[in-house]
């Protein structure tokens, strides 16, 4: 017959450790469900108006433990030590009864796994405050404790040298630490309400670090760095010189405005050079007149017999002189053309080109090769309208430079 399990009863280490966390309550308050809480943490014979002592509240507290107590006893069938027992009736208590049947604690412990039921301890530090479920500060703190009384062997803590078991992280365990940063609330203890607020000065807040005094060594190479930087000491950059703006004064007259520099006329010693203007320019209508001050030659000075019928015409107003011969100017517009033959050549060889190719798609139709013969027909028609446009537009340049000529002709002899 096996021996049966012994059941526990809970220490003054864990009532002390609750009434720590629960805090005392002297006057009763209303919760925010509804409810009424008194002492330390009582809410079964809780009601309006009530007041009890510390000694009756911590009475009260172990009335509620008892239940909390035979839960542990009946529900964990794995052996346990007096500190383990201890912390699971702390754990029970403050997230209830029924919680602890359901929470995966009571699970690993009943699966002989202590240490995963200590770890899941943990996850139980959340609460709703504000509508929406927060890491609670106070919450982290106790679960931290309760797991470490948990985790108390009754003969001591095995020893794990650090030179021998150096820690690794566990990424396994990223559930444990809590992702978003914890939130200090604080209860009143006192009023007619029983309601979490925010507590500031319970945030850690950063601390500067202590200046240290410097070692020897430290003085010693700061002294070699001042000296070394007084030796080799940088030049200064020379100061800026400096200046005031002032306002720009404004000149509006007419020889003020042309600000454009205007080169100066170089003198004509040495009679025309380079960038001097022509002196006979065709057909350009911008070309200043001949001023009236400059006296035509007489008329001894041309040569009496001249070659052609040209001489006996008159000489025009805007004829030129050149090596005793008449030179009449070009009208504007008309440049002299190339002649009719090299204007039509292009066009009739293409033409032949095309009609070459054409002749080759019929034979290649004869050939049964229809696809080739109709490209090569479409191409031939194609090059050949083409050379046909080019001869008909060539042709009437032609015509229009004849034309051109004959009316220059009738000109030059009307005359």
């Amino acid at each position: 017959m096996s021996a049966m399990k012994p059941r526990f009863r809970i220490t003054r280490e864990a009532i002390e450790h609750i009434k720590r966390f629960e805090g005392y309550r002297r006057r009763s308050a209303q919760l925010p469900a509804g409810g009424w809480t008194i002492g330390y943490g009582h809410t079964l014979t809780a009601r309006e108006g009530a007041e009890v002592s510390e000694s009756d509240a911590e009475a009260l507290l172990l009335y509620d433990l008892i239940a909390v107590a035979h839960a542990v006893n009946e529900h964990v069938f794995a052996p346990l030590t007096q500190n383990q027992f201890d912390a699971l009736c702390a754990f029970a208590f403050n997230i209830g009864v029924e919680n602890f049947q359901r929470s995966s604690v009571l699970r690993r412990l009943n699966e002989g796994q202590l240490l995963q039921a200590a770890s899941a301890m943990e996850l139980w530090r959340k609460a709703e405050f504000e509508g929406e479920r927060i890491v609670v500060d106070a919450l982290v703190r106790r679960r931290s404790v309760e797991k470490t009384l948990f985790l108390t062997p009754p003969g001591g803590f095995v020893p794990a040298p650090t030179p021998i078991l150096r820690p690794k992280v566990d990424m396994d365990a990223t559930g444990i630490v809590p992702r978003q940063v914890p939130t200090a609330l604080a209860v009143a203890l006192d009023g007619d309400h029983a309601v979490a607020r925010r507590d500031e000065t319970l945030a850690p807040q950063p601390v500067a670090p202590e200046e240290e005094a410097a070692s020897p060594t430290q003085g010693a190479a700061e002294a070699v760095t001042s000296r070394l930087s007084t030796i080799f000491a940088e030049p200064e950059p020379p100061a800026a010189a400096e200046f005031a703006l002032t306002p720009p004064e404004e000149d509006f007259r007419p020889e003020a405005l042309d600000r454009v520099p205007r080169p100066p006329e170089p003198a004509n010693e040495s009679g025309p050079s380079l960038f001097d203007p022509p002196l006979l320019v065709a057909n350009d209508h911008a070309a200043p007149e001949v001023e009236a001050a400059s006296e035509p030659e007489p008329a001894e000075a041309f040569p009496e017999t001249t070659s052609g019928p040209v001489a006996d015409e008159p000489v025009a107003k805007n004829d030129v002189i050149e090596n005793d011969a008449i030179v009449l100017p070009i009208a504007p517009g008309h440049a002299p053309t190339v002649s009719a033959v090299s204007a039509l050549l292009p066009p009739a060889v293409l033409a032949v080109v095309g009609v070459g190719i054409f002749s080759g798609g019929v034979l290649g139709g004869v050939n049964n090769l229809p696809t080739l013969a109709w490209i090569a027909s479409v191409v031939g028609i194609g090059l050949f309208a083409v050379a046909v446009y080019l001869l008909l537009d060539r042709l009437g340049q032609v015509e229009d430079e004849d034309d051109f000529e004959s009316d220059e002709d009738d000109e030059t002899r009307d005359e």
